[in-house]
């Protein structure tokens, strides 16, 4: 089954895109990538979803036409993609609503109808919120993938997503949690972002204003635990510094406390993806910290590194297609595995594949 998987993430830069073909046998699930792709937002469309970012406030006018017109884009970014048979799409997350450290709800904006409309295929989408309604976090759902990279890894392992926020995957015992930003502070000091890390390597650490930032109470927070741009707006760091030192500073703050879940956990093999493996800068940082680790990224086990999240949420369309949960309970923090997301028809009669009743057991990329 050819499954298109839409997402835009924490970065909200574009939209990423990937058609998988998936089929299984024997327990193993085989993804074929037909296609990996970014489309860039229209600058007038990012500076409204900018705007309407946390700390931000906006009325439901704003809202409901930041819907439709990240509906659209999503809808067109599908139309120029090869055909799939069916359209899973993430959406963009406006905001993650947590209080004493655990979900309340969590919302994306994006309407799948422009999508089923304009492309004529069903649609899955809404896919966080049914963990969320569990008791999960809602996040990370990218776990559920991780877990079935990792099946053939030695020793003790582990999965990495550098976005905008960073998010890691354990195997042994199976937990997944955000760690804290990844890109999403660099981002903001140095918009769109630090090309090749440069301003980072030109700058020099300040380490008392990372020391400081390094008291940040969500790091002592225990897993499952999830964050977002709520807490690290673009506002979140205040500091009168050169802007390569303070972009070396919060380079170095995304490494420190990613390499202190890898050192807590004593991992082996690390896979990573996500924009932030393009950041020198950052990886040189990491390693570092961490050099008894070895990293590797997702392109390694044929998974494009920029594209793991878009090539995950196929996946998410294809169990929901086929009836099977996607997620892992200890990963999120659920009640249960759940089934995941709400079906749009597209123009012909809703027609899914026979449900199946065991779940893949391993996963690999042709």
């Amino acid at each position: 089954m050819r499954v298109l998987g839409l997402i835009s993430g924490t970065s909200h830069d574009g939209i990423d895109s990937a058609v998988v073909d998936w089929s299984l046998s024997d327990g193993v699930l085989t993804g074929v990538v037909e296609h990996t792709g970014e489309e860039p937002y229209e600058a007038g469309l990012r500076a409204r979803i900018v705007a309407a970012l946390p700390p931000n406030r906006v009325d439901m006018g704003e809202v409901c036409a930041l819907d439709t017109l990240i509906g659209q884009a999503f809808a067109e970014a599908a139309e120029r993609v090869p055909r799939a048979e069916l359209i899973c799409s993430h959406g963009q997350t406006l905001f993650h609503w947590v209080e004493d450290g655990r979900v309340r709800g969590t919302l994306q904006l994006g309407q799948p109808a422009w999508i089923a409309e304009r492309t004529g295929l069903p649609v899955v989408s809404d896919v966080r919120a049914r963990d969320v309604a569990a008791g999960g976090q809602g996040a990370p759902l990218v776990s559920y993938l991780d877990l079935l990279l990792m099946a053939g890894l030695p020793g003790r392992s582990g999965a990495l997503n550098l976005g905008g926020i960073a998010n890691l995957t354990v195997r042994e015992p199976a937990i997944a949690y955000d760690t804290g930003p990844a890109c999403a502070l660099i981002d903001a000091a140095a918009p769109p972002y630090d090309e090749d890390g440069a301003l980072g390597a030109a700058g020099t650490v300040d380490e008392a204003l990372l020391a400081e930032l390094l008291a940040e109470p969500y790091y002592a927070e225990r897993p499952p635990k999830s964050t977002g741009k709520e807490l690290f707006a673009p506002g979140y760091v205040k500091a009168d510094l050169p802007l390569p030192d303070l972009v070396a500073t919060l380079t170095a703050l995304t490494a420190e406390t990613v390499a202190a879940e890898i050192r807590r956990h004593r991992l082996d093999t690390v896979i990573v993806s996500g924009g932030g493996v393009r950041n020198p800068t950052l990886m040189g940082m990491l390693r570092a910290r961490v050099p008894d680790t070895r990293l590797l990224t997702s392109d390694e086990l044929g998974v494009p590194a920029g594209a793991k999240e878009a090539i995950a949420f196929s996946l998410f369309g294809w169990l929901t297609a086929h009836g099977l949960p996607a997620t892992v309970p200890s990963c999120t923090g659920a009640t249960g595995a759940r089934v995941l997301g709400t079906l749009t028809p597209g123009s012909d009669p809703l027609a899914l594949p026979a449900p199946l009743a065991e779940a893949p057991v391993a996963i690999r990329f042709a």
